[in-house]
C-alpha cells in the first residue's frame, strides 16, 4: 500500500486505481482516513455535485450515463457514485451500476465507482459524503450521485447535491408519487424519462400542476423545471444538462450554492463528531462508570436523563 501523499498526488492525476484506493479507504473507515481527508482539503470544493432519484425503474442509471455523454462532450472530467442496495451476505454493492455504464469504462476522464448502503436508510451511503469529497479532489468537474431507488425515504440526496434531479416515468404510479410533499421539496430539475410512452405528456401536466399547489414562491426564486426525455436514445438529454446549468447560475447568484455547501459540511462535521462520540459510548459498555449509572437508574436513585447527562460529561472531560 502506497502513502497517502502519493495516492493523492496519482488521484489529482486522473489515475483510476488511485482514485479507486482513495475512497476504499472511506469505505472502510481506515486509519489513514483522517489523513487522506487532510490531504485532500485544499483540492476541494470546485466540482459541482448532481444527485439523480427516483423510484426503481425510471432509468435512473442510464439517465446518469446520457448525462456523463453530455459533459464528456462539453469536455468535463466526470466522477460517478452509483449507491446500490447491499448484499446480505458481503455487505458489498449488490446490483452495480457500472454494468449498465461500460461505454465509459474506457474514458481516462470518468471514474464511476459502485457503492453499497450496507443497511443505511435515506438511499445513500454512510460513506458518501467523504467519496464526493475524493472525487471533488481528484478533480473532477462534475459528480453525478445515483441513488439506490428506495422511494420516499431516499430525500437526503438533497443534503449531498449542489442540484437534486427527481426522475419520472409513465405508466409507474409516478402521478401519484409526485403529490406526496418529499418528493416535491427536494427537486431541483424534475425529468419525465421514458416519454417516448403513452402517458408522459399526462405525467408532466400532472406535475407542473402539483409544483403549482406547491409551497408559494416569491420573485426571484427557483421554479423547477420539468424535461421529457429518452434517456436511452440520448433524447432531452442536451436539455436537461442546460437546465443544470442553469440550475447552478441560480444558485451562485442568489448565494444558495455557498449555503448549501455550508450545510452539507455542517452535516458531515456532525455526523463524524457523533460517530467518535458513539465509538467512547460503546467503549465503555465494559466501563465500571456506565454500569454504576445502570445500576443507580435501576434503583430509582437516578433517572435515565440524569445517568446520560453524567455520561456525557464523562466522556467531554475524556
Amino acid at each position: 500500500m502506497m502513502d497517502v501523499a502519493t495516492l493523492v498526488e496519482q488521484a489529482r492525476q486522473g489515475r483510476p486505481r488511485a482514485v479507486a484506493r482513495l475512497i476504499s479507504l472511506v469505505e472502510n473507515a481506515a486509519p489513514e482516513l483522517r489523513e487522506v481527508m487532510a490531504a485532500l482539503a485544499p483540492y476541494t470544493g470546485r466540482a459541482y455535485t448532481v444527485g439523480l432519484t427516483g423510484s426503481p425503474g425510471v432509468g435512473k442509471s442510464t439517465s446518469t450515463s446520457a448525462l456523463v455523454s453530455a459533459y464528456r462532450r462539453l469536455g468535463k472530467r466526470v466522477g460517478v457514485l452509483a449507491v446500490d442496495p447491499s448484499s446480505p451476505f458481503s455487505g458489498g454493492a449488490l446490483l452495480g451500476d457500472r454494468v449498465r455504464m461500460q461505454d465509459h469504462a474506457t474514458d481516462p476522464e470518468v471514474f464511476i465507482r459502485s457503492m453499497a448502503t450496507r443497511g443505511h436508510l435515506g438511499g445513500l451511503s454512510w460513506a458518501a459524503p467523504q467519496a464526493l469529497r475524493v472525487l471533488d479532489g481528484a478533480g473532477c468537474d462534475v459528480i453525478l450521485v445515483e441513488t439506490v431507488g428506495v422511494g420516499q425515504s431516499e430525500v437526503e440526496i438533497a443534503a449531498q447535491a449542489d442540484t437534486t434531479v427527481v426522475l419520472l416515468a409513465p405508466g409507474m404510479g409516478d402521478g401519484i408519487q409526485a403529490a406526496k410533499a418529499g418528493i416535491l421539496e427536494i427537486g431541483d430539475v424534475f425529468v419525465v424519462n421514458k416519454a417516448d410512452r403513452d402517458g408522459a405528456d399526462a405525467t408532466a401536466r400532472e406535475l407542473n400542476h402539483m409544483l403549482g399547489l406547491g409551497e408559494a414562491r416569491d420573485a426571484g426564486d427557483w421554479r423547477p423545471p420539468i424535461v421529457k426525455t429518452v434517456a436511452a436514445r440520448g433524447e432531452g438529454v442536451d436539455e436537461v444538462v442546460e437546465a443544470l446549468e442553469k440550475h447552478r447560475a441560480w444558485l451562485e447568484e442568489h448565494g444558495e450554492l455557498a449555503a448549501r455547501r455550508r450545510r452539507r459540511a455542517a452535516d458531515e462535521v456532525e455526523a463524524i463528531a457523533l460517530a467518535v462520540l458513539r465509538a467512547r459510548i460503546g467503549d465503555l459498555h465494559g466501563d465500571r462508570h456506565l454500569a454504576t449509572l445502570a445500576e443507580r437508574v435501576v434503583g430509582g436513585e437516578l433517572d435515565p436523563y440524569r445517568a446520560a447527562d453524567e455520561l456525557v460529561a464523562g466522556l467531554t472531560r475524556g
